[in-house]
């Protein structure tokens, strides 16, 4: 009805209705309890049990064995003096025991030259070599979408800093049948999807959550660096940003950001990296206070960039520091290449880096002793999954490398 003013007491009612927080049954990590409504009203927290939850979120779970909390929060909705009360009671899971390291999970895609190649496929580690695995699930997928353009291409893996929380997230993007490529970067899908699992083996629906803005034509090659100084997930990809949302004209790949503690609610997305032409594929690792980070330069015009098409890798204090130094650029002399995935050796001081070179021999494993020196060779043996794109090595412990094999590889 026009000239219709909702009053405060419907506003407050609305927001009251529509508050929520997530995981709150099963909380593992910080809790997002929102501080405005989505009609402007105010939100205030407070916890029971401050010491265990705090009214900011923040979350202190208690040690392994000391069993599961229950906190009561109570949100107080509030505009022009009209206020509303909900109460949330949120189980606080006990933290996980201590355990070493013991394999490896790697996720990956396949391509996209059959309908099922853009999906989350995962190979298991032989033990503690890193160079040598085992394709689960008969090499078929673990986790589909039948949202957005119903394909994912390169999954990201993280394992929350409690150990027992997991984040999968990929690229919303399905190439195989349309091929069209220019569509996938100038009217693509702004959305990134997500699975959570607390052990590897049972995961959630997936779910889409748009994080780019409305003038990014893609949103490409999402990945997480979980931030000790804040408490978040910064949540990073590629968006070849336009002047508008028509997306018309030029416009060049830059890596984007958005903060988040839940994978429901993010930040406004803000540029990370600009370098006045395309990269993508950014990935990070942290190493004795510093952070080594590895990207892709997408440029492809000889001789005025001869590290184009390649990965170069820069240091840097912390993910925000505008002091970063280059290290190197056309890492490991492998030209073609992009997807870059970097980890740690369980059993020593050795990183391995991974890189597709998408037109010919696909992943290569590449290693270092020296993060700072740059130089990266070539593994001299090794056996990795058929046909594995652009995806996530992380290390397991022996319960989930046991559970995992149970599952899928017991019976052969």
């Amino acid at each position: 009805m026009q000239g219709y003013s909702r009053s405060d007491e419907d506003t407050v009612r609305l927001d009251q209705e529509a508050l929520t927080v997530y995981n709150i049954e099963n909380v593992r990590g910080h809790l997002t309890l929102p501080v405005k409504g989505a009609n402007g009203t105010t939100i205030t927290w407070q916890s029971g049990s401050p010491e265990i939850i705090a009214a900011s979120g923040e979350v202190t779970r208690p040690q392994f064995g000391s069993g599961n909390q229950s906190v009561k929060l109570t949100a107080t909705i509030t505009r022009n003096g009209v206020t509303a009360e909900k109460v949330f009671e949120a189980t606080v899971k006990t933290g996980p025991a201590k355990e070493d390291y013991a394999g490896y999970l790697f996720s990956y895609f396949t391509g996209e030259g059959t309908p099922d190649a853009e999906q989350v496929y995962f190979a298991l580690s032989e033990g503690n070599d890193p160079l040598r695995w085992k394709e689960l699930n008969g090499g078929r997928p673990v986790l589909t979408s039948t949202m957005g353009e119903k394909g994912v291409r390169d999954p990201f893996l993280i394992r929350s800093p409690e150990g027992d929380k997991f984040y999968m997230i990929a690229t919303d993007l399905k190439i195989n049948g349309d091929w069209n490529w220019d569509r996938a970067q100038s009217q693509g899908s702004r959305s990134i999807m997500v699975w959570e699992s607390s052990d590897l083996l049972n995961w959630t629906e997936p779910r889409m959550v748009g994080v780019s803005p409305p003038e990014a034509g893609n949103t490409w090659a999402p990945e997480v660096f979980y931030d000790e100084a804040t408490g978040e997930y910064i949540v990073f990809w590629a968006s070849k940003l336009f002047t508008d949302e028509s997306h018309a004209g030029n416009a060049y790949q830059k890596i984007m950001y958005s903060k988040t503690r839940d994978f429901y609610v993010f930040t406004e997305p803000q540029v990370y990296l600009d370098f006045g032409y395309s990269i993508i594929d950014t990935t990070m690792i942290s190493h004795k206070g510093k952070i080594y980070r590895f990207t892709k330069d997408e440029r492809d015009n000889q001789p005025l960039s001869p590290y184009g098409k390649m990965v170069f890798q820069d240091v840097l204090g912390s993910v925000f520091d505008p002091g970063c130094q280059m290290i190197k650029e056309g890492v490991g002399s492998v030209k073609g290449v992009e997807g870059p995935t970097v980890f740690k050796s369980n059993t020593e001081e050795k990183w391995y880096l991974f890189v597709d070179e998408f037109g010919s021999r696909g992943y290569l494993p590449l290693e270092t002793t020296d993060l700072d020196s740059g130089v990266w060779t070539l593994s001299t043996d090794y056996d990795l999954p058929g046909s594995p794109r652009h995806g996530t090595v992380i290390p397991i412990t022996k319960t989930e490398y046991d559970a995992i094999y149970a599952k899928y590889l017991s019976h052969r």
